[in-house]
């Protein structure tokens, strides 16, 4: 066959298979999505419609391997196995197979930065490679386990949240990394990883918990050099509701991996009964949500704000379902569900999921400087759909669908 004939071809084959993918995304964006679904799959089916490639969530412009991503497509790696459909998990590994490249190389990824937030994606590698046994998902998962082996430390061994925040640990950390460093300690037998995630998990309530309130504040200066630090405890100023959200989310999830007979898994359930006891006196009695800063819902400003509550939602549902929790705090979790099924989540004529109220991003620290204040929390931007609050609702439907 002469090659001019094998390129038509192959040019014919490409366009086929293009116009195919541009058929079905047309279909998913025109279907109308049924009321007869559960919120959890009526939220995934819409931001499939919002999203048609993965890479898209948190609304960008071009594939990045980054902290969101993972976040709603771990949410949708837990639907896929409710679920037994397919469309989840290929949704999932539609994002997998555009950043990792056939030798294990994780695109856009920068191990040198030592950003702790790369970690999370990484927790779809697990059951991509368990599904396929491709070594490139392996090599992956062993990349951003180097990453850990490395990552610079407290002087009590706790992570730093990135290496342009020396001397910081920050409660989203605890999320991004924990669950993914103990679940690879079980599954490849390295229980040094397994101690490891734990201690990140018993040194932040250490250094971040308030003795009077139990709520733990957003971040640690060990150095102190930090404006936002308390010079005598290192501690940022207030209690900032997604922070903890990421807390409690990387404690129900991190025992899921404990094994039984570790020391550490009752230290854990220790840790996150302190916390769900913490955060109970703060939800909102009447709607059920929690806010922007945690303890001071009446003050001028403050707002109840959708990532802290679905986050909360599925920690203490999940921890209630899988014993961690008495059973209660399945109830508080309801609640909280049901606030924001009545003053967050909007649903279209066609069906379409949307979620609002969700603060878009906080931090401490940085260029534009954030000081951590009261002030700073609550004029952060607020956005529609974004993956922080949508992720943590689709997977608290879950829990509650259980």
């Amino acid at each position: 066959m002469g090659r001019t004939k094998t390129n038509e071809m192959m040019k014919k084959g490409f366009l086929s298979a293009f116009m195919l993918g541009m058929l079905l995304i047309g279909a998913i964006q025109a279907q109308t999505i049924s009321d007869k679904l559960s919120w959890s799959e009526r939220t995934a089916l819409s931001v499939m419609k919002q999203n048609p490639e993965p890479w898209m969530i948190e609304f960008m412009e071009k594939p990045v391997w980054s902290y969101p991503q993972g976040l709603m497509l771990t949410a949708f790696d837990k639907l896929a196995q409710k679920t037994g459909k397919t469309e989840y998990n290929d949704y999932v590994m539609e994002y997998l197979d555009g950043m990792i490249s056939e030798d294990g190389v994780i695109k856009t990824y920068q191990q040198e930065t030592f950003n702790i937030d790369m970690i999370n994606s990484g927790k779809l590698l697990f059951q991509a490679y368990e599904n396929t046994g491709e070594d490139r998902y392996l090599i992956a998962l062993q990349t951003l386990r180097d990453q850990l082996r490395w990552q610079p430390k407290t002087t009590d061994g706790g992570f730093w949240h990135k290496l342009r925040y020396p001397w910081q640990m920050w409660l989203d950390g605890a999320y991004m990394g924990t669950p993914f460093l103990i679940r690879y300690g079980v599954g490849f037998e390295e229980l040094e990883a397994i101690d490891q995630g734990i201690l990140q998990l018993v040194l932040l309530e250490k250094h971040l918990r308030d003795e009077k309130t139990g709520l733990l504040y957003h971040g640690y200066d060990e150095s102190r050099l930090q404006q936002w630090a308390d010079p005598d405890t290192g501690k940022s100023p207030e209690f900032w509701g997604r922070a903890m959200g990421w807390y409690a989310m990387a404690l129900v999830d991190a025992l899921d991996y404990i094994p039984e007979s570790h020391t550490g898994r009752a230290e854990v359930q220790d840790i996150l009964g302190r916390l769900a006891k913490a955060v109970l006196p703060y939800q909102n009695s009447e709607t059920g949500l929690w806010y922007q800063v945690v303890d001071k819902g009446v003050e001028t400003g403050n707002f109840e704000e959708a990532s802290v509550s679905a986050m909360f939602a599925y920690a203490l549902a999940k921890g209630a379902n899988n014993g961690h929790l008495d059973i209660s705090y399945g109830k508080v979790a309801e609640k909280c569900l049901e606030g924001m099924l009545e003053n967050m989540v909007e649903v279209t004529v066609d069906g379409e999921i949307h979620l609002h109220q969700v603060c878009a991003v906080a931090g401490l620290g940085g260029s534009p400087y954030r000081d951590g204040t009261y002030d700073y929390y609550i004029n952060e931007k607020i956005k529609t759909n974004d993956p922080k609050g949508v992720g943590p609702f689709i997977m608290a439907c879950i829990e509650l669908e259980k």
